[in-house]
């Protein structure tokens, strides 16, 4: 699905946005979406060339996302990023968390400091966005929050134990802010993706392709979904777009698997004698 093929439907017409980790992938993706529904987005990352890149791109676009610069891991970064945008905007009313890194260990290979960055940016990152961006959307009468979590919130692959555990955590999270503040009309809602093709995608497979083609790698990745590909990260922000949206009205507290069939399936398969009969 090609972002461009996006209708601008127009359903989130005076909504504030603000996307953080919006400068690559989902995050990136999810921007673009919310700006053709009507929203008036700001999206944030590091100060790094991925942000220069994601501003024109934007522009190029016609898409009205601007970019502002924050590490999100760092409350009064937080701080003075929403203050920013509810000064210039006049609110916020959606909330999407994608900042995220993927580290590679078990917990006997993960050390101290890689296990803290994993959860810094992975979930107290939206334990701060979250703290800072809800006041503003109870001011304005209710609000939707949408993590970006993962398949691996449900089933962990090898050798990502902190990576398992902070999608687990942010899970949690989700359903806590869900219970806490539905009744001051605030939803949030986690997507959990399978293998997306984003740059952390493209970094894991340079990570495991031991030599050979990353490309190949990222093929037989897909292959192990039932859809028999990976996702483009614009199939991920249609979920995000829906869950931030008036579609979404009556969901919260959920964790919506966006994984082409991963999770649905044992991998322990049949036994070759087994057959299955087909009955016309």
């Amino acid at each position: 699905m090609s972002e461009a093929n996006v209708p601008n439907d127009g359903e989130l017409t005076g909504r504030i946005a603000l996307v953080a980790g919006g400068t690559q992938g989902i995050g990136r993706a999810s921007a673009a979406r919310l700006a053709r529904a009507g929203a008036v987005v700001v999206s944030c990352g590091l100060p790094d060339a991925h942000l220069d890149e994601a501003r024109a791109g934007f522009a190029r676009d016609g898409l009205d996302v601007s970019c502002l610069a924050c590490d999100v891991s760092d409350a009064s970064a937080v701080r003075r990023l929403i203050e920013e945008v509810t000064s210039r905007h006049g609110g916020l009313d959606i909330l999407v968390n994608s900042a995220g890194i993927q580290r590679y260990g078990t917990v006997v290979e993960t050390d101290e400091e890689t296990w803290r960055q994993v959860l810094d940016i992975n979930l107290t990152a939206m334990f701060l966005t979250c703290r800072t961006a809800i006041p503003h959307m109870i001011a304005r009468g209710g609000g939707a929050i949408v993590n970006v979590s993962s398949v691996q919130a449900f089933a962990a692959q090898a050798g990502s134990a902190a990576y398992a555990a902070s999608k687990g955590a942010v899970n949690a999270l989700t359903r806590a802010l869900a219970v806490d503040h539905a009744h001051e009309g605030i939803r949030a809602n986690a997507v959990c993706p399978g293998s997306v093709d984003t740059p952390m995608l493209r970094w894991a497979a340079a990570q495991h392709d031991d030599g050979g083609d990353p490309d190949a790698l990222v093929a037989a990745w897909g292959a192990g979904h039932p859809l028999g590909r990976v996702a483009e990260p614009a199939e991920v922000a249609e979920a995000v777009c829906f869950l931030a949206g008036p579609r979404g009205s009556f969901v919260t507290g959920a964790a919506l698997r966006v994984d082409g069939g991963l999770t649905a399936g044992l991998a322990a398969p049949l036994s070759p004698r087994t057959k299955t009969t087909s009955h016309a």
